[in-house]
């Protein structure tokens, strides 16, 4: 009789531990659908985390995880994935031509039909997504811009005033290394950052901004005219203020050396607001690009810098389409203003800036004749492309081997063996 209670006994165990199995592995999986999103925005994980954690906990049935790339390999890592058919459900595409060749390499659906509310986005954010027939295959999430962050103390230090004009901002430059500081935490590492943040930023004051790249697409101008020989000028003359080294300064050591407090000014972007306000121990103040004459009208690049569409081959495009949707709502806009300091979304609205330099870049916009990259619109789209060869020109001038005339004519150059320009905008 024992040897039969045993055996039932030892059949209960059994049962329960199968039993307690199966509890585990269900208390374990995720029965929610599961979208990636992914972006070349590193820095943004913490916050986009917390982005995502309102919208998770509004839909029950479908958890997004933001899975980032460092930037400088993004761009290669998403083609291949999407091409191996491991790409994410949602992908942050970059504007204009990086982003439309995505398109029409067949990648991403067309938005018209299943996001309301695109409509009333600006022209300007969502033709940076949209091809010439109309088909919007982006949703407009966020614009960037670009100024000079600089440290309170060492300007009180020295009496130093905020720059209004180019003059004012190379006496202080001067002035600061003839005190022995290191001026500028700028590297020609990453090329890109000459470009679309150096260049791009302080060039417009002096080439005429807008109107000028407009006349540039046209080809009613030239990067070889004086007027944009003016501006690669300009930025050649930082060359005596770069630190010691700076040919072989990264990104990120840019930011180390300014955020550390081994560099008193640095030429950045709106999106290195984030860091340098989570790392940074001293008080930073930032002012706009210096205009070339007192009384100019500021030109200052509000860049369209990010948008987010759909993978064709996502498994999941019901749910990818339902989020994206709410990325047109003004309470992801909200949160991304909130979280993220130094992006300005275009989702129509007001919405309330807490971070001071966040709004004083905003601020600076307000009565701006308001451009974009100087080639990155039109001038990029094949190859040999303007922004790759404004990369390289910058790189050559401020290492001595172009002269300002020989790095614009080497841009237009290349641009000449391929660039036809349209008239009809």
């Amino acid at each position: 009789m024992k040897k039969y209670v045993f055996q039932i006994v030892a059949g209960i165990n059994i049962l329960f531990i199968f039993s307690l199995l199966i509890v585990t592995k269900n208390a374990y999986t995720d029965d929610k659908i599961q979208l990636e999103i992914t972006s070349w925005r590193m820095d943004d994980a913490n916050a986009m985390e917390r982005i995502l954690a309102v919208y998770n906990k509004s839909h029950s049935g479908v958890n997004v995880v933001f899975k980032p790339v460092v930037a400088t390999e993004y761009d290669a890592f998403m083609a291949t994935s999407l091409i191996d058919g491991t790409g994410a459900d949602l992908i942050f595409l970059r504007s204009f031509s990086p982003g439309r060749t995505i398109y029409d390499s067949g990648f991403l659906l067309a938005l018209n039909n299943d996001v309301p509310g695109l409509e009333k986005f600006p022209d300007s954010a969502r033709k940076a997504w949209t091809t010439g027939n109309g088909t919007i295959y982006g949703v407009p999430v966020f614009g960037v811009t670009h100024g000079i962050y600089y440290y309170k103390d060492t300007f009180k230090k020295y009496g130093i005033k905020v720059p209004e004009t180019w003059d004012a901002f190379m006496d202080i430059c001067r002035l600061l290394k003839e005190n022995k500081e290191t001026v500028l935490a700028q590297g020609a590492m990453d090329e890109w950052t000459l470009y679309e943040v150096v260049f791009s930023g302080l060039g417009p004051n002096f080439y005429g901004g807008e109107k000028s790249r407009r006349l540039l697409m046209q080809g009613k101008m030239k990067l070889t005219d004086p007027a944009f020989i003016n501006a690669f000028k300009r930025i050649d003359q930082l060359q005596p203020y770069l630190p010691e080294g700076y040919k072989k300064l990264d990104d990120v050591g840019m930011q180390n050396m300014f955020i550390s407090g081994n560099a008193v000014m640095y030429i950045g972007g709106s999106w290195d607001l984030g860091i340098i306000r989570k790392k940074s121990k001293r008080q930073v103040g930032w002012f706009p690009p210096p205009v070339e004459k007192k009384g100019d009208r500021l030109s200052y690049c509000f860049h369209v810098d990010a948008g987010i569409g759909v993978n064709k081959n996502s498994k999941h495009t019901a749910q990818a389409l339902d989020f994206l949707r709410w990325t047109v709502s003004t309470e992801f806009a909200g949160l991304i203003m909130t979280h993220i300091p130094g992006f300005y979304v275009y989702t129509p609205g007001k919405f309330e800036l807490k971070d001071d330099l966040a709004k004083q870049m905003i601020d600076a916009a307000q009565g701006s004749d308001i451009t974009i990259r100087t080639t990155w619109e039109k001038l990029s789209d094949r190859a040999p492309g303007g922004n790759r060869m404004m990369n390289d020109a910058l790189i050559e001038m401020l290492t001595d081997r172009f002269t300002p005339e020989q790095a614009a004519a080497y841009v237009q150059k290349g641009l000449d063996s391929w660039y036809e320009p349209f008239i009809k905008e």
